[in-house]
């Protein structure tokens, strides 16, 4: 078992910019925005909090990646950002998300409000659930788990065609398990950063 912790003098390297455009930004928040920002930089703070790696199968372990800071990110030019007529996220539920249909309001309920929480300035908004028949997608039996999963991609190809005009970007939610090709036994999600659509499987 490992633990990665990121001291104050790292998260402040990573986090903190000279671009005059994230200093302005900076400048227009309130006292109550900037402080949890500084208090992010303390090592124990919730945001960055250490993160326990229990096996080498973990996904930083067995996934290494670059590092990226803060600038980085901002300046990337695949990065999209929301526009005036583009701040909406819309979650879009395929197939059941619980055994009865109070549980499926209440994790909904609990998604829409961390969604709004996360990405702060931007309206949630919930489409109408669909069966996963309605997407007419792939689908099979793993021959490991013998679970019913279903095809990414085609997921993909169903939510970029019921994105609406004023959505930032629209998500699936889904309990079953997904695949995105047939060698492979199964993906978490999937996403398109140009088409602003992404599925999970939760």
């Amino acid at each position: 078992m490992e633990t990665v912790r990121h001291s104050e003098h790292t998260l402040k390297t990573a986090l903190i910019s000279e671009n005059p455009r994230l200093v302005s930004q900076y400048e227009k928040l309130d006292a109550g925005e900037r402080r949890l920002l500084n208090e992010a930089f303390k090592p124990d703070h919730d945001l960055f909090g250490p993160i326990t790696l229990h096996s080498q199968s973990d996904w930083i372990i067995s996934h290494p990646e670059a590092p990226q800071d803060f600038e980085q990110f901002f300046s990337d030019p695949y990065r999209k950002a929301p526009s005036p007529d583009k701040r909406s996220i819309y979650i879009q539920c395929i197939g059941s998300l619980g055994n009865t249909r109070i549980i499926s309001e209440e994790y909904i309920k609990w998604l829409k409000g961390y969604c709004e929480a996360f990405f702060y300035g931007l309206t949630v908004k919930l489409l109408e659930p669909v069966p996963v028949s309605a997407t007419r997608c792939s689908f099979r039996v793993n021959d490991n788990t013998q679970n019913l999963q279903i095809h990414a991609g085609h997921i993909l190809k169903f939510l970029k065609k019921k994105k609406p005009e004023d959505a930032f970007c629209v998500v699936g939610i889904t309990m079953i398990d997904l695949y995105p090709r047939d060698s492979w036994n199964f993906v978490f999600g999937q996403a398109s950063l140009t088409d602003g659509a992404g599925e999970v499987d939760r």
